[in-house]
């Protein structure tokens, strides 16, 4: 992988971590049409990065969000900050037993199978569908909501469900209001995400022995730069726009991964 290569992946990442199109099956998609002939372990490696930038990209859009909720932990109260991290953390449990149970069988699924991808896609796109015909409300996530969409988080580990299509669809789905959604949506991921760096890190599942450091680096610059703008710019897209019009991109792009595997 070329610089070239690696500062495009990043702007994939980073301009599709916010919109419900499936971030990890855009990098593979990219990597297949780009030609990466990484084994399952060194792309797995370029995933993480990159998503550990769009993670950095998410905490400075919401720095606000994430001092008050932060600040209102630190009173020891039942209030509704502590409430909120509750709800993270219950999120979370679903991803984190499928992660630690079924690790190298997810890390197999990201080695550039486009038709997979594909298939993925389509599955998001009928789940985009379905949570665009409901009705708007102003109901908050409840902690039993929070399992649940805890659930669509651990299934959107797969390249091709998109993560936050799947838990704002989710969301939707159980009730709850857009904005809200969205903003649960996206702040849940953080920890996983800085979690499986730290785990991998100690555990030494990542290596860094005939490591590009330069392509990783400029990689991750690119995609914490398109994270700032997608971040800032797509959240109130994802809360104005139709769902059925991500749904419509994410069937045509996996129609065209589908048809195009047939010929590689």
């Amino acid at each position: 992988m070329d610089y070239l290569d690696a500062i495009i992946l990043g702007a994939i990442q980073g301009f599709t971590e916010f919109l419900p199109v499936s971030s990890s099956g855009h990098l593979e998609l990219g990597k297949a049409i780009l030609g990466d002939t990484s084994v399952p372990e060194e792309s797995l490696l370029f995933t993480v990065i990159l998503h550990f930038a769009t993670a950095l990209s998410t905490i400075v859009v919401f720095r606000k969000d994430i001092i008050e909720i932060v600040s209102g932990l630190f009173k020891f109260q039942w209030n509704e900050e502590t409430q909120f991290i509750t709800k993270i953390v219950l999120s979370m449990i679903p991803a984190v037993v499928i992660g630690l149970l079924f690790e190298k069988e997810l890390e197999s699924f990201f080695g550039g199978s486009i038709a997979f991808v594909g298939a993925m896609l389509i599955v998001t796109a009928v789940l985009l569908w379905f949570a665009d015909l409901a009705k708007n409300t102003g109901k908050p996530v409840t902690f039993k909501d929070s399992i649940i969409i805890g659930v669509a988080q651990a299934i959107a580990m797969l390249p091709g469900i998109s993560r936050s299509g799947a838990t704002i669809s989710t969301s939707v789905l159980l009730g709850n209001d857009k904005s809200k959604a969205a903003r649960f949506s996206f702040l849940m991921v953080v920890p996983l995400i800085f979690g499986k760096i730290a785990k991998d890190l100690l555990s030494g599942d990542i290596t860094t022995h005939s490591t590009n450091f330069g392509t990783l680096s400029v990689g991750f610059i690119a995609a914490f730069i398109c994270g700032l703008i997608a971040c800032t710019w797509m959240i109130s897209l994802v809360k104005k726009s139709k769902l059925r019009y991500f749904s419509i991109y994410c069937v045509i792009v996996g129609i065209i991964a589908i048809v195009t595997s047939l010929y590689i």
